[in-house]
Parts: structure tokens; sequence; C-alpha cells
């Protein structure tokens, strides 16, 4: 009677999960400059996964505990990381299949979905043989073997309603709804079936077991049901369908009897013996159809005893009719076993490898108001940028403050000693001239990454091509052009921004030689410079000159609150995450747009009043100077010329000089920043190459053993004298239908892609490359999306493109507002 199935498990494959993860969180989590180490918590990832999988085998208790603390930090870290970011090629053999050849049905798809599956499968699979093993003679194995059974039946249940959805493709049989749903119905009979032996062994009333037996049962023939149909022709152990089919007639024949000892309490002694009469045939039956003579052959002793003893006593003493079994009363049901659904841990003592890391809503969510944020910062200080440019070029054409210094006509002016004393000690003319010799090697590394990343796209899809070519509508995998559609768009889109920095980095260059005589002249020594500025007449002490002095001071005080300005902006700081996290737990859903203006208004709206206002005093300044210096010309009539032109362009050199610094640091920290994000995009591809040549393998490893084998391509049919003597068809012995294909069919990860792509079709919209956080020397260049960043993992820089011309006083540049300089 306590003949129990247990469900063999699927065989993992080894894989390299710590390459991928690794690659994965650094480029989702971190930013150039903002690493965290998550090292040991990968690798402890990693032997986990290995200590779990292959401990299952061992088909222990303790083994359940290893494989749930796998499947919980597997579920924690998909709320963190979506699935599909993965490309980890995890495959899995077929728990029954067993072909001519001995071998296995696989699949391998690369999203953690499908491990996530598997796991779950092999979680019940254990359950069900850890179930199996417990003693039924003592009552803490029997509460473990129900509670384990139940948790199967539930974990089976589970599986079958969400299976396709989480791997979005033709699953191996095992894995399949009608098999899941069949395992589930034959989990929940046999924790039925338990219960009856822990009523029996409690010594429950009779009328009790007679309505467990009678549930136990009906589940039974449920699963019987579904067992028996075509599909599974050959698929299941061929022990298995008899099996269930003898408990379905034998827990029948319990029912009755249980039932039987209540009529003898009740002293109903014809209906004893009917429901005597049809156990003793039932439990026949269940023998005969199960081929097994020893099941439920005690309580066939017993209930051929009890036959024989009230058929005695009938024919001495009562001599009651014995009625039609049919015309009985049905035995009522006691329905017990349940199924349990999953639970939110399995562990009691779970302990997420990977806390520091948000959930994913969270971690979107911060990433496009970073990129807001960004954005903000980078136009505000654009703007501030540009409008001291303007200032520069007005106080440059007019020749000051150096014309209202020069009181002698023959001496340098103090403040272009100033201006060539910050020349030569922030390296002159040479440290210049170096720093722009530094652009094109850093340019230069990150076309070399892009090309590889090309070629390994390219070297993918030729390899497909030539195989699709060659086995035509055999090969059944999804199309590389297909998979590679995001990863390919996120190339193009690095390929126009490195395009687009080699034409500002011509900018630079023609911007370095235009003003190359007055940066040389100024990074000589007080002697040279006195040398090189021609002599004439002295200024002439003024009210005009006294005034425009104190306008010079004002400007001066006014670029310092600029300075200031800026490096508040940069430096602000606003606890979003602790906003997003309340909202999260307050009300399940982030309203990210109306938060992230509320917090940028709050942190930012004072510094961009102070812009508003900073400019509104420049336009005040820059009438009153132009005013004042028209009354000194007028004034200083006949001073010379050429000493003028030169002090003007020695100003103009300063400006250029100091903006050329400033953007070639800027562009060199770009260019490497960007070279940090272009390893993991390349990273990335690899990942997915890699795992593109495992499936590859795969398919070309099944497509060899199908081409090899030429039996019937559908099953026979079973002739009808083969049916057992219930009616129930005997499992064949061999499967002769081809498997399915153990390859992925649906778009899988990208970075943008195919990371950045849930498996299900169509494709999103456009998800743009990440880009170096900070503020982007070379301005910006607004994205499809109207500058906001959806790609969720790598929030948008502002840097949003190194990708346009510098603004120089009219050239033509960014958006406007937006001084990449």
């Amino acid at each position: 009677m306590a003949e129990l199935v247990a469900i063999p498990l699927k065989k993992p494959s080894d894989v390299d999960i710590i390459k991928p993860l690794t690659n994965v969180i650094k480029s989702t989590y971190n930013s150039p400059g903002n690493q965290k180490d998550y090292t040991d918590a990968i690798a402890e990832f990693s032997k986990l996964r290995n200590n779990a999988l292959w401990r299952a085998f061992e088909k222990y208790e303790t083994s359940l505990q290893v494989i749930y603390s796998y499947y919980d930090q597997l579920c924690a870290l998909e709320g963190k990381i979506p699935a599909h970011e993965l490309q980890i090629p995890f495959k899995w053999k077929d728990a029954f299949d067993r072909t001519i050849f001995g071998g296995k049905l696989s699949l391998t798809i690369s999203t953690l979905a499908y491990e996530k599956v598997c796991v779950l499968f092999n979680i019940a699979a254990l359950q069900s043989s850890v179930a199996a093993t417990q003693s039924l003679d003592s009552d803490e194995g029997l509460k473990l073997a129900a509670k384990l059974f139940q948790q199967s039946a539930g974990i089976f249940n589970y599986l079958k309603g969400n299976v396709m959805m989480a791997i979005q493709q033709e699953p191996t049989p095992d894995i399949s709804p009608e098999t899941l749903g069949a395992l589930s119905a034959l989990m929940l009979a046999q924790a039925q079936e338990i219960f009856v032996h822990k009523a029996i062994h409690d010594t429950m009333k009779d009328g009790i077991v007679a309505k467990l037996a009678a549930q136990a049962e009906e589940l039974y023939a449920d699963a019987l049901k579904l067992f028996q149909k075509e599909i599974f022709r050959a698929f299941w152990d061929k022990e298995w369908v008899p099996l269930i089919a003898g408990k379905q007639a034998g827990y029948r024949a319990m029912s009755e009897y249980y039932q039987s000892l209540v009529c003898k309490n009740n002293k109903s002694i014809g209906e004893e013996i009917a429901r005597l009469d049809h156990a003793v045939e039932l439990f026949k039956a269940a023998q005969q159809r199960s081929n097994k003579s020893s099941l439920f052959q005690d309580y066939a002793n017993k209930a051929q005893r009890n036959l024989t003893e009230v058929k005695k006593d009938n024919d001495f003493i009562y001599h009651e009719r014995i009625p039609d079994v049919k015309s009985l009363e049905a035995i009522g049901k006691a329905s017990v076993a349940k199924l349990i659904p999953l639970p939110e841990t399995f562990s009691a003592d779970f302990k997420d490898l990977f806390a520091e890391l948000l959930p994913v809503a969270i971690h979107h969510a911060l990433s496009t108001y970073e990129t807001r944020r960004n954005e903000l910062v980078n136009y505000e200080v654009s703007n501030l940028r540009e409008m001291t440019q303007l200032l520069n070029s007005v106080l440059a054409s007019l020749n000051l403050p150096a014309a209202i210094e020069d009181t002698s006509g023959t001496e340098i002016p103090q403040s272009l000693l100033d201006k060539a004393c910050y020349v030569r000690d922030a390296g002159g003319m040479r440290g210049l001239e170096a720093s722009t010799k530094e652009l094109p090697d850093l340019l230069q590394r990150n076309k070399e990454l892009l090309d590889e990343c090309d070629r390994m796209l390219q070297e993918e899809r030729d390899a497909d091509n030539q195989l699709r070519e060659q086995f035509k509508e055999r090969w059944k995998r999804t199309p590389s052009a297909r998979l590679t559609e995001q990863f390919v768009s996120n190339l193009q889109k690095y390929r126009e921004i490195i395009n687009n920095a080699v034409v500002a980095d011509k900018a630079v260059r023609e911007k370095f030689e235009i003003n190359r005589e007055g940066m040389e002249i100024l990074s000589l020594d007080e002697a040279g410079l006195t040398t090189a500025v021609p002599q004439g007449s002295a200024v002439q002490e003024s009210n005009v000159v006294l005034q425009l002095r104190k306008l010079m001071e004002d400007v001066e005080t006014l670029k310092a609150e600029r300075d200031t300005i800026e490096s508040e902006f940069k430096s602000a700081v606003n606890d979003i995450k602790t906003t997003f996290l309340s909202a999260l737990a307050k009300d399940g859903a982030i309203d990210e747009p109306n938060l992230s203006v509320e917090n940028l208004g709050k942190c930012y709206g004072p510094l961009q009043k102070q812009v508003r206002e900073s400019i509104a005093r420049q336009e005040k300044l820059v009438a009153e100077i132009q005013s004042l210096h028209a009354e000194f010309t007028n004034e200083q009539a006949g001073t010379g010329s050429a000493r003028e032109a030169m002090l003007c362009k020695l100003a103009s050199a300063y400006d250029a000089f100091k903006e050329l610094k400033s953007n070639l640091t800027e562009g060199a920290k770009f260019y490497n920043d960007l070279t940090q994000l272009l390893v993991v995009f390349q990273n990335k591809i690899s990942d997915f190459c890699f795992a593109r040549k495992t499936e590859k393998e795969e398919l070309l490893k099944d497509l060899t053993t199908n081409l090899s084998y030429t039996g019937p391509a559908a099953t026979p049919s079973i002739p009808s004298h083969h049916s057992g003597p219930s009616g129930i068809n005997q499992a064949a012995d061999t499967a002769a239908s081809s498997p399915q294909l153990p390859y992925p069919m649906q778009p899988q990860g990208s970075m943008p892609m195919p990371y950045g792509v849930p498996p299900a079709t169509p494709y999103p919209a456009y998800v743009p490359p990440p880009m170096p956080t900070a503020y982007n020397p070379y301005a910006t260049m607004p994205y499809p999306q109207g500058g906001y960043n959806p790609y969720q993992g790598m929030p948008q820089a502002p840097y949003g493109g190194y990708a346009t011309l510098p603004r120089y006083g009219g050239a033509q540049g960014g958006p406007h507002g937006q001084n990449p300089w």
C-alpha cells in the first residue's frame, strides 16, 4: 500500500556565472569612478549553486535546505537584476527522456527565469524523493511526508501556470504544462494517501478513514486521467501508470472496507456484506492493474476474513437481504491534502548575498532621476559658462582691464602679468600641447574597442547564417540579426558619439592653433613679455577710469560667485533614495516623475534662482562697461593701436588657454570613462557570443543525433489487446518522437541588448547607450527619447554624447544654453 512515486531530478550542467554576473552588476550599479566590489558575494553565489544543484542528487532532507537557499538567492537577485539581463547559458537535461541512444534531451536558455524554473522543479522532485523515503510507522515521518508531498504538488502546480511565461519557448517535455499538471495531481494524491496512513496510525474512527480513502481514490482517478493521455505514451516510467491505476482501485476498496466496519458497528449486516464483497473485488483489481500481488494484500486478507465471517453469521442468524452495491449511499469524501503555495522564502535563516543592491524598481527610478538631475545641472552649468565666455569676449574686445591699467605706456599691466603667471604655472604652451596630443591615443583606444565589438557580432552572425543555410528549416534557433538589434543599434550610437567627438577634437585643435601665438607669448617670462608687447601712450587718470576699475572688480566678484554656484550645483546631495524607498514601501509603486520634479525643485530651485540673478547682473554690467568704455576711448585718443591690439590678443589667448586647459582635462576624463563603459559593453557582447556558441553546439549535437536516427517519426498506436485488465493502456518502452530542440527562441539580454530587453517580443523602443557621468566638456546631443535615458541599470550621463562642437561666440554647437567647454 505504501509504494510511493518519487520524481526524478533534472540534471544541470556546470556554467561560469562569475564573469557574466560581475559584468552585469558592474555595468548596472557602478558608474566610472564609483566602483563597488561584489567579488566575494558573486563567488559565494557561484559556490552555493554548485553545492545546491549537485547535493540534490543525494536525496537527503539536508540537501533540501541547500537547494532552498540557492533558490531564495535566485529570487532575491532577480528582484535586483532583471532575469533577462544575464547572458549565462544555463543547460538542463530532461528528467524523463530516454532516447534509443541513451542520451538525454536538454535545453539551454540564457536567462535567470529558466534557471529558476529548473531549480524549482528539482526542489519539488527532491521533496517527493525525501517524502517517499520517510518511515510511515512514525508520527514524525508521516507529518514530514504529508508536508513535502503537498509542497511538491503546489510547486508543480505553480510551474504549470508560469513556465511558458518564464522561458518564452517550447520547453522540454518534463517542464511542459501538461507534464507539470500530471505531476501535481500525483503528488496531491500521494499526500492524501499519507493522511489515510496517519488516520489509521492514529486509530481514528472508521468513518473518517473511509472518507479519507474515498478522497484518495478520487485524486488518483484524476491523476490517472492525466497520466493516460496520448502525449505521455513512452514517457513515464513503465510502472507508474499501472501503479496509479492500482492505487485508484485500491483506495476505492479501502473506503468500502472501512465503511463496512461502520456498517458492522451499526449492525447493518446486508450493507456490510455488499461493501466487503465489492472491496474484495476491488483489491483484486488493484493487484491486477498494478501487476503487484502484494499491493494492499494485508487489507485484502482482512476484507476476505470479515466477508467470510459476516456471510456465515448472516446465513445462520440474521438472514438479511444483500443490497446491490450500486444502490448503496455514496461514501463521503474528506479532502485534507491541499496545494501548498510557494513561500516568500524557503529558508528560515535566509541572508541575501546582494543585500546592498537596490531593488529593480528603485534602481530604475534612481537612474532616471540621476539622468534628469545631471541634465538640469549640466544645463545650468553650461548656461553660466556660456555667459562667462560671453563676458570674457566682451572684455577682451575692449582690452579690459589691461587698457585702464596701462598707466605708463611702457610697462606690462598687472592683470596681464597675472595672466601670464597663471599660464606658466599651468604648464604653459608645452603642457597644453602635450595634453592635446593625448586625445588621439585615447580616441583610438575607444575606436579599437568598438571595432572588436563589431567583429564579434559579425563573426557570430556569419556563423549562424552559414549554419542556417546548411540546415535550412531544421535550424530553428532565433536568427542573430533579430537578437542583436539593440546591440547593433547601440554600437552605431557609440560610433556616432565617437565620430562627433572627432569633430569636437578638431574644433579644439583649431582653437589651439588660432591662439597659439598669443599663448606662446603668455608662456614667456616677464622680460620676454615686455619685449613682445609694443609701447604706447600712458593712460590718463580720470573719473571714467576709476568707474571702469570699479566695474572690473564687480566682474571678478561675479565670476567668483559663479564658480561657487557651479561647485554647489555639482556637490549638492539629495537623499532621493530614501524618498523612493519610502514610496515603494508605502504604495508598492513609485510616482517617479512627480517625486523627481518635487525633489529637484527643493534641491536646485534656489541655485537656479541665483543663476538667473547672475545673468541679469551681467547684462547690466556689460551695458555699463560698454558705455563707459566709449567715453574712455574718446578721452584716450591717440593711444597706440599696435599695443592695444596686442593686449586684446593676449587677453583672448588667456581666455582660450583656460578653456582649452579645462576642456582637455575633462575630455581626457570623458574618454577614459567611456573606455570603461565600452569594456563592459564588449564583455557583454562576449557573454552573448559565448551563450550563442553553447546553444549552437547543443543544437548541432541534437541535429546530428536526429539525422543518424531513421526510425518512425511518430509513436505507433498501442493495440487494444495490450491494454491492462481495467482498460488502462500500458506505457511503451521507447519513445520515437523527435525531442524538442534545446535552443532559445526569444531575444535574450543586451547591453543594452541582449541585456536590456525582456524575453518577450515585440522589441521595446531604442535604449540609448550609457555615457560617463559628470559634466560633458564637449556638450551634449539629445537622445531620441527627448533626453531622458530609459535604460535600466546605467544612467545616461549628462555627457549625453561628447558629441557636438563647442560654442565659441556664435560658433555652431549644442543646444542653446549648453556650453560644452
